[in-house]
């Protein structure tokens, strides 16, 4: 079984910002074939389809790891990929890499703390703002031209994560991360 989490925060006022592009890739991976199978122990929208679980954990940012741990004790997948917002890397770019430091991510911190930091992940750029701090930059909307791009990123990064499930991270790092950025 594969769990595959994508991060943000619950509730419409965040819906369309930064910090829930995760949430966007999960919304866009999600078929009909999926069934939920959520449930308060999860604390999150968990949706199966044979061995794919697709997470959006509804305990805001800082408290992600509390979902992830409930459904990886109760399912115990072999693989666990995190696709979280990277302000270190410019909007249009996607990486791809196994285990190391949050970076200062929330939620990979709290992942970390809960399960350990060795799983794999997908970490699609959003940029820094030299005009507003990290806080109102992450938790702020995309502008009209991020979001044309946002769009090609999105469906990129949702080709490159169908075929990683059938893959690893150095192939699939080796073939879709981008140094330049989609856009």
């Amino acid at each position: 079984m594969i769990l595959i989490v994508g991060l943000g925060n619950p509730g419409s006022q965040y819906e369309k910002t930064r910090h829930n592009i995760g949430f966007m890739l999960i919304d866009l991976l999600k078929t009909e074939k999926f069934t939920d199978v959520s449930s308060s122990k999860f604390q999150g929208q968990l949706f199966k389809f044979s061995n794919l679980l697709l997470l959006k954990p509804q305990t805001f940012m800082n408290l992600s790891g509390n979902s992830v741990k409930a459904v990886n004790d109760f399912y115990k997948p072999e693989r666990i990929i995190v696709i979280h917002d990277d302000l270190d890397l410019k909007l249009g770019t996607v990486k791809f890499k196994i285990g190391g430091s949050s970076g200062g991510h929330n939620g990979l911190k709290s992942i970390d703390s809960l399960i350990g930091s060795e799983y794999e992940r997908v970490r699609i750029g959003i940029g820094r703002s030299d005009k507003t701090s990290v806080t109102s930059h992450v938790l702020g909307a995309f502008s009209e031209y991020e979001n044309e791009c946002l769009q090609k990123v999105l469906s990129y990064t949702k080709e490159a994560v169908l075929e990683l499930i059938g893959s690893d991270v150095a192939s699939i790092s080796q073939k879709y991360s981008t140094k330049k950025g989609i856009c």
